[in-house]
């Protein structure tokens, strides 16, 4: 791969995929920048005023599992696209969550990167999405995933490890849900758009899964 071209990489998949882990992995070998969008959406929330509102709905939205605004997500998105676009390569982590998301955030990719955009997505069971979510920690600074139970703080940033609000069963099921009803019609799309997308299996170890991403990207 030639890492001195600008490029993206769509990463997408349902709850407990792997994204954060794999995204990770990419940005750091590949030296894209990772846009994540939960970690958008907790820095917003994080900013917030206590009185606000609009964004006090949001965070209950966020927590009961439901898909926020789809106009405030994107706007938020956008901004992060643009100033990474600035500097080198990106890999979108979580988003787009909506067709129509999709039109508006690959329209822009596009006029950054032409069609050097690859879509990667991570398949998994509901069942297994479940069990892996309802085991998963992050660390408070940054959402790193924590997959060893025998770790107490973060090995990359020192900062306690936590539960979060969304990772219990029902709310997974839920989100795994909304995954197939709305977000994987993304793939559809991006199919109609010539985008090869490339399915990867992601019940596999954590290393296979990212050796089969590398050997499929190029």
């Amino acid at each position: 791969m030639d890492t001195g071209r600008k490029q993206a990489i769509i990463l997408m998949g349902p709850p407990g995929s792997g994204k954060d882990t794999q995204a990770e992995l990419l940005a750091r070998e590949l030296k894209l920048e990772e846009i994540k969008t939960s970690h958008i959406i907790e820095q917003k929330f994080a900013a917030a005023e206590p009185n606000d509102a609009v964004m006090n709905e949001e965070k209950r939205k966020y927590k009961s599992g439901e898909l926020l605004d789809q106009k405030l997500v994107e706007e938020w998105t956008l901004e992060a696209i643009a100033s990474a676009a600035a500097g080198r390569g990106l890999i979108a982590n979580g988003w787009p969550r909506r067709v129509e998301e999709a039109q508006t955030e690959v329209e822009v990719l596009e006029k950054y990167y032409g069609k050097n955009i690859k879509v990667v997505t991570i398949a998994l069971s509901e069942e297994e999405s479940v069990k892996r979510n309802s085991k998963r920690r992050v660390c408070r600074a940054n959402g790193h995933p924590i997959l060893d139970p025998d770790i107490t703080v973060c090995p990359e940033d020192g900062s306690p490890l936590i539960t979060r609000a969304d990772d219990i069963p029902e709310t997974i099921r839920k989100r795994y849900q909304v995954y197939l009803s709305e977000t994987a019609l993304i793939i559809d799309f991006l199919t109609q758009k010539g985008y090869n997308v490339i399915t990867i299996d992601g019940e596999q170890s954590i290393e296979d899964v990212h050796r089969e991403i590398l050997n499929k990207l190029w």
